[in-house]
């Protein structure tokens, strides 16, 4: 801000000039005392001049209705939305978000360096503010072989970039705790650090928050959260399209500890944000389970901005962003209108060229034969146990004739290489609940190879087909239905509109429910890989345990 131009703000706060806009008679959440405020608020240049007696060359009268801060997304994979950042930007703001705080470690995992600029060069004139953690684990664990191994040297070249903000979730456990030197050098690049520390308590939990970690989003039981707080982390309460942990983790959030709780929405479809909304959505939810209204306010506005030293948001206070929403009632939280720099959401929304910006896929994946599916033997199998709204898994030990047992639920899971070196692991799942049918998805944390489960080898090999015909996406396969979307952009993401997308996803569920079983079969599908997360996994190796962090055979003994 200029001389010139901060005299005017500066008299415009002082009331002797008129504001560029001002809301009348409003009730305005001031996170700081968790309270609400009365009064006039006035905007000049995007920013608030303050609470009084004000005029404006614009005026809005909000008798009745309550004026929020534009809500925080602690922490979101925003390629897990299966939408360019333009696009979702273009969504979540009608939801009241007006900042996430993204680790762009998927696409990571597929393009490295590349992946990243791309998530960069989508920021620009947007009407939500993304800022980017750098992806802390690329690829996720020394085992894993994606598209990418992204080092500190990799990660410093990004330091000082415009919309970098920290180092994002750091899952290599054991790397932290044995005082890996290659993780400390990049714990080092940055004062700001996400942690990622399912179940991790007691002298290990010490031992990696001693090492630089401050926060964690991985907390399924209240225990688990009150530890953490109590050490001093910050807990992001997680709530996406099968990661919901609000309910268990409500009691967490007291007038002592909202300071130091946020929410994070991780992993959400399209879909979801579309019909049910973002963080809206939380503070929804949390209320619901007994998170007192202001309390689920301040988690969504300034506890998430203090957190990342985020000091010109989070409240309506003089100097800040002039991003808020409105609403009717704040205990039900529908949002009637967005303000985004003190104008109105649709006057701020850009105006996007068919088709969008995209990034090429990396895909060079090669159909496995009928007999690379083949299950060879039979006896104790160890199979993976779906948790409901979870993505920790179990670990079963179930008999198991040589053949996948639709009738008992267990399924044949399959995972292809992408990256050409023709590895294809096979595995046995419990929880979707199909009767018949099978699904497919490029989309598989972190490596993201191609996934299938399925009921018959024909349906699997056929959804299996599809994706790689498409080079990258989603596909479904039930007797004669077919669905499918393409994810253009790394073989993560679509470059359609959202309601596009949206549509397609609709289209792939209808044909999900014919075969039965589990709500959102894909992101339950897409977590299966992801090694870090207890305890039972799949990777193009075969069968991964966790616990003690190793492949293991299929069958026991």
């Amino acid at each position: 801000m200029t001389r010139s131009s901060q005299k005017d703000v500066l008299d415009a706060a002082r009331g002797i000039a008129p504001a560029d806009a001002v809301f009348k008679n409003a009730s305005i959440f001031n996170p700081f005392t968790c309270t609400w405020d009365e009064g006039t608020l006035a905007v000049k240049d995007g920013i608030i001049l303050g609470t009084g007696d004000y005029r404006g060359k614009k005026e809005y009268n909000v008798t009745g209705k309550y004026i929020v801060p534009g809500l925080i997304d602690a922490h979101v994979h925003i390629e897990s939305s299966l939408l360019t950042p333009r696009e979702y930007a273009r969504l979540v703001a009608q939801h009241g978000t007006a900042t996430v705080i993204a680790d762009p470690h998927e696409i990571a995992n597929v393009a490295g360096v590349a992946g990243i600029e791309f998530m960069l060069s989508q920021r620009r004139g947007l009407p939500v503010d993304i800022r980017y953690m750098l992806p802390s684990c690329v690829p996720a664990t020394s085992l894993d072989t994606g598209g990418a191994t992204l080092d500190a040297v990799d990660l410093t070249l990004f330091k000082d970039r415009d919309g970098v903000l920290g180092l994002g979730e750091m899952m290599n456990l054991p790397g932290v705790l044995d005082g890996d030197p290659a993780v400390g050098k990049k714990l080092d690049i940055f004062s700001i650090r996400d942690g990622h520390a399912p179940m991790l308590s007691g002298d290990d939990l010490n031992a990696y928050i001693l090492a630089g970690l401050q926060s964690d989003h991985e907390c399924t039981q209240l225990a688990e959260a009150e530890e953490k707080i109590r050490n001093g982390m910050y807990v992001y309460i997680r709530e996406g399209s099968t990661e919901r942990n609000i309910e268990a983790l409500a009691p967490l959030v007291t007038p002592l500890t909202v300071s130091r709780c946020c929410f994070a929405t991780d992993d959400c479809h399209a879909d979801l944000l579309m019909e049910d909304g973002h963080i809206d959505r939380c503070i929804r939810t949390a209320i619901a389970c007994g998170v007192v209204p202001e309390l689920a306010l301040r988690m969504a506005t300034l506890s998430a901005a203090e957190r990342f030293g985020l000091h010109d948001r989070g409240a309506l206070a003089p100097g800040r962003r002039a991003d808020f929403c409105v609403v009717n009632d704040p205990e039900k939280f529908m949002v009637q209108q967005v303000f985004v720099g003190g104008h109105e959401l649709a006057d701020t929304l850009p105006v996007l060229p068919g088709g969008g910006t995209s990034l090429p896929s990396v895909f060079r994946c090669t159909a496995p034969s009928p007999g690379a599916i083949r299950i060879q033997g039979k006896g104790t199998a160890r199979v993976i146990g779906i948790v409901q709204h979870q993505i920790v898994t179990t670990s079963l030990r179930l008999p198991v004739d040589g053949t996948a047992l639709p009738a008992h639920d267990i399924l044949k899971i399959v995972v292809c290489n992408r990256y050409g070196s023709g590895a294809c692991g096979l595995g046995l799942v419990r929880g979707f609940g199909f009767l018949k049918g099978a699904i497919a998805s490029s989309v598989a944390h972190d490596a993201h190879n191609l996934i299938a489960v399925g009921t018959s080898d024909n349906e699997i090999l056929r959804a299996i087909g599809a994706v790689i015909r498409m080079q990258g996406g989603m596909a479904a396969v039930a007797g004669e239905q077919e669905a499918c979307l393409p994810l253009d952009c790394g073989g993560l993401m679509s470059t359609l509109p959202y309601p596009d997308v949206a549509a397609r996803l609709l289209k792939l569920h209808s044909v999900t429910r014919t075969m039965g079983g589990i709500d959102d079969p894909f992101m339950y599908l897409s977590f299966l890989s992801l090694t870090v997360i207890p305890s039972l996994r799949i990777t193009d190796r075969g069968m991964f345990d966790s616990a003690e962090f190793r492949d293991v055979p299929l069958f026991v003994g």
